[in-house]
């Protein structure tokens, strides 16, 4: 079964075209047992003729192959969406150590500019003390926001017991 619109069995995925390069490939092209169908005039498959155990094997081929061609076609998304969050967390943790060294810098700086007016060592006590202060706060209020996380998911449990509720009135 080709695609006379797409000879390479390429499919396009976020804008990307997915192939064998990203680790894609399509059954439908490489399976040599595939028997395609006739079909009528009106564009249904011609059945005349065949027992209804070989239509019924040929849908569930057909159903076999769809599944097998869309789990490839998820994993390619998943490769190709795994490898753009890869990327922008590597970029993510660049930016924090380059933040990081931002502060260190911009410390040393204010230490150097307070040693003009005091004795070194007291500078340095100074900004440290500084940091102290920021660490404190943000840890108050970081402990804070833990208390008011739940880790039971209210939602999902209320919509859980609704469905429930909904297959016993069925059932009954």
């Amino acid at each position: 079964m080709s695609d006379p619109s797409n000879p390479t069995g390429a499919h396009a995925v976020g804008g990307e075209r997915l192939s064998v390069e990203h680790g894609y490939t399509d059954s439908s092209y490489t399976d040599s047992t595939y028997t395609e169908s006739t079909y009528t005039d009106a564009g249904r498959p011609d059945v005349e003729g065949r027992s209804v155990g070989d239509l019924i094997g040929e849908v569930t081929s057909d159903l076999s192959k769809l599944m097998r061609q869309e789990m490839e076609l998820a994993k390619a998304e998943m490769k190709v969406e795994a490898s753009k969050a890869g990327k922008a967390g590597g970029m993510l943790a660049g930016a924090g150590v380059a933040g990081n060294l931002m502060l260190v810098f911009l410390s040393v700086a204010l230490m150097w500019l307070l040693d003009e007016i005091m004795p070194l060592g007291w500078a340095a006590f100074i900004v440290a003390l500084l940091w102290g202060i920021v660490a404190a706060v943000l840890g108050l209020r970081g402990k804070r926001e833990l208390k008011t996380i739940n880790p039971k998911p209210e939602r999902t449990v209320e919509s859980l017991k609704e469905d429930v509720q909904w297959a016993k009135t069925q059932s009954s």
